[in-house]
């Protein structure tokens, strides 16, 4: 079993920055894709950024430029740097990993942009 813990949301003006934590721990045998995820009050879910085993990156168009993904292989963490936030991107952000055996998520972390 892989539990996921998220930290790092909070409250915060449109055109700042957030970053965004996901430490993964457990029975790890292997982790390779790592992702964030969010969800908006009456909306469904949406994939925001990747970052797979060897650092190779994607991202949705809608953050491309103002979002950054990373991780820490030893650390078995994920990273969200969150710049410019638009208050459009209130919303519940959760951790995605990819492990060897399956699918984990966390349980996310509240992200709330007051304009």
């Amino acid at each position: 079993q892989v539990r996921l813990l998220e930290s790092g949301g909070g409250l915060v003006q449109a055109g700042g920055s957030l970053r965004l934590s996901c430490a993964a721990s457990g029975n790890i045998i292997r982790i390779n894709a790592m992702g964030w995820y969010r969800q908006a009050p009456g909306k469904q879910r949406e994939w925001v950024a990747d970052i797979t085993s060897d650092g190779s990156t994607l991202y949705a168009d809608s953050v491309k430029g103002r979002f950054t993904i990373s991780r820490d292989n030893a650390k078995n963490t994920v990273y969200l740097q969150m710049n410019s936030l638009k208050p459009e991107e209130t919303a519940v952000y959760y951790c995605r990993v990819r492990e060897f055996r399956g699918d984990y998520w966390g349980r996310g972390t509240q992200v709330t942009v007051s304009s």
